[in-house]
């Protein structure tokens, strides 16, 4: 069931693909199916205000427009922010995916979008066609749709910040003392994107603990200094603080922080632990800074601003990736558009002190090295990664990767057998996984440049993973079109890559180890438990088919359980309560 694989060469694109306009998110939404009307899935309701709930009018017709009713245009609407904002921004005017300006959709034409939208391509675009993600009607709304102006949702400050907040038990009133016997720090969360839920899976036992109602879609969880609470949040904005004192953990505090996000984060340095959470939205594009407790907003600062290169305004900077300084009373902030990262410092928000550094575009995912010192993340648009010191507060480097668009999640750290420490990341759009240098003292020659680039599964990855007690390199592909390349992982033995070899890999047939016949699983996001020793992958179906969670023993790469329950609706990301919490990866 384990293949040993050669390398895969880079497939070129074709003029077309190559300037494919992209309108797909890595959100495999779905719609409402009569199979799970009494489930869990079903029983979700969105949080109040969605971007896909606004009720919006078509923006100034001119002639030539495409004919479209109102009810098509709502649709539209709904459709686009649910699988298409999160890329394309709710301007549409572009990030990790091209823009959906108008200029360019009508130029391309729509028997050009109906295509693309229908069959995807390796860059990331998902194949929503052929994959029965949306229906023959649907592709020929969508392809009408985006060749109109986009509607501009409203403002969100504080009085709608106040109004969603939501203190469920007061601190005064919450344990004093753990009440459960759960051993917190294996315990995972795992994301049910389309039943707007968390499942707490016991990393030992398997156990499902608790499933939590959250917002739409959970970008991320993260977890407090102390362990005891979970934050998370969802693509519609809702931030969660779960307690997991609690004799069952459930959601203590909520507020919605605007109507599209998809970053939070608590404070990490020493004297401020758990005292504040940040959050990030990408519409309205911000950031608020909560009391740490309960939640309770206290700062909002817009990231409306110049492009730091161009010096032109953009009215759609949105909040990427926010990490907290292990060194400094800061929270990393990414800014997309504007290409630059904010080091906000904490101690007095009355007064509050911003380091803007100028990077590059556009600043998505990223993580520390192994010291915790050096925040590596990738700058999409310009196909570049960004190193900010985190202890001097200053750039670093900015390094370019061939042409290619880093995808890394957090990255992953590693000692190389020739170059000594490394961080890695994947690529959207193509196959390969590339290797940066992050020992500037022990290896200066190969600090923040690219050391090496070798091949894998294929594009249309999202995750690569490793953990300092294994010696293996886990590279998923979710986005490939390919359903056996979509439903496998490409595995590296970290002692066998060398300088003067391209490796090989081991492949892994995850979706077929989860036994599930209906559908295209996707497998994405390999996530290892707190010894290291097992990883963790989703098999990622439609809503309304049969999705699994395997793991795999990390030592013998072989099958080591399928978890399954009729609760796990499209499970995503996967985040390990200790290895979230201590940066390791």
């Amino acid at each position: 069931m384990i293949s040993r694989t050669p390398k895969l060469r880079r497939v070129l694109m074709t003029t077309a693909a190559a300037s494919l306009v992209i309108l797909g998110a890595p959100a495999m939404a779905q719609d409402p199916e009569e199979d799970h009307a009494s489930g869990p899935a079903a029983a979700y309701e969105p949080s109040m205000t969605t971007l896909a709930e606004i009720q919006v009018e078509i923006p100034g017709r001119k002639d030539g427009d495409p004919v479209m009713t109102q009810e098509e245009f709502q649709q539209g609407t709904e459709i686009y922010f649910q699988r298409c904002a999160g890329c394309h921004g709710v301007l549409r005017k572009g990030a990790t995916g091209k823009p959906l300006t108008t200029d360019i959709t009508r130029e391309n034409g729509y028997d050009y979008l109906h295509s693309f939208i229908t069959y995807g391509s390796p860059a990331g675009m998902p194949n929503w066609g052929t994959s029965g993600e949306l229906t023959e009607e649907e592709i020929d709304l969508m392809a009408r749709y985006i060749l109109l102006d986009p509607p501009a949702p409203p403002e969100w400050g504080m009085d709608k910040m106040r109004e969603s907040w939501n203190v469920v038990v007061a601190p005064e009133d919450r344990p004093t003392e753990k009440m459960n016997d759960i051993d917190i720090d294996n315990l995972m969360s795992v994301t049910l994107r389309d039943s707007g839920q968390i499942a707490l899976i016991d990393g030992a036992t398997y156990e499902m603990h608790a499933v939590i109602d959250t917002g739409y879609a959970v970008h991320i969880s993260r977890i407090s200094a102390s362990g005891r609470y979970l934050f998370v949040i969802g693509r519609d904005a809702l931030v969660n603080m779960i307690d997991l004192w609690m004799e069952t953990p459930s959601t203590v505090a909520q507020i919605k922080v605007g109507m599209e996000a998809r970053s939070v984060e608590t404070s990490k340095m020493e004297g401020y632990e758990d005292k504040y959470a940040i959050a990030g939205a990408y519409w309205p594009p911000q950031y608020v800074i909560m009391d740490g407790d309960t939640l309770e907003p206290l700062k909002i600062k817009s990231t409306r601003g110049m492009i730091y290169d161009e010096q032109t305004y953009h009215p759609e900077p949105r909040v990427a990736a926010i990490l907290s300084s292990h060194y400094r009373p800061e929270f990393i902030v990414n800014v997309k558009e504007t290409g630059k990262i904010l080091l906000v410092d904490y101690t007095d928000l009355e007064n509050l002190t911003t380091t803007e550094i100028e990077a590059e575009r556009f600043l998505h995912d990223g993580g520390l090295d192994s010291t915790h010192r050096y925040f590596i993340t990738a700058a999409n648009a310009r196909n570049k990664l960004v190193v900010i010191d985190t202890k001097e507060g200053k750039l670093t480097a900015i390094t370019e990767t061939d042409g290619l668009t880093p995808h890394p999640g957090r990255g992953a750290n590693f000692v190389h057998p020739d170059f000594g420490p490394v961080w890695a990341t994947s690529h959207l759009g193509d196959e390969s996984v590339a290797l940066i240098g992050t020992d500037p003292e022990g290896h200066a020659d190969n600090a923040w440049k690219i050391v090496d680039t070798f091949y894998a599964l294929g594009g249309g990855s999202l995750f690569i993973k490793t953990h300092p007690e294994s010696d293996n390199l886990y590279v998923d592909a979710p986005l490939n079109p390919d359903a056996e390349t979509s439903a496998s992982v490409a595995v590296f033995k970290i002692s066998e890559l060398s300088a003067d070899a391209d490796p090989e890999y081991t492949t892994l047939p995850i979706g077929e180890w989860a036994g599930i016949a209906d559908g295209q699983p996707r497998v994405v996001q390999p996530e290892f438990n707190k010894a290291g020793d097992e990883v963790w992958f989703s098999v990622w179906n439609a809503k309304d088919k049969e999705s699994a969670i395997v793991v795999v023993d990390d030592k013998t790469l072989e099958l080591k359980e399928v978890i399954k329950d009729p609760r796990l609706i499209t499970p995503t990301g996967k985040f390990n309560v200790y290895n979230t919490r201590a940066d390791v990866y």
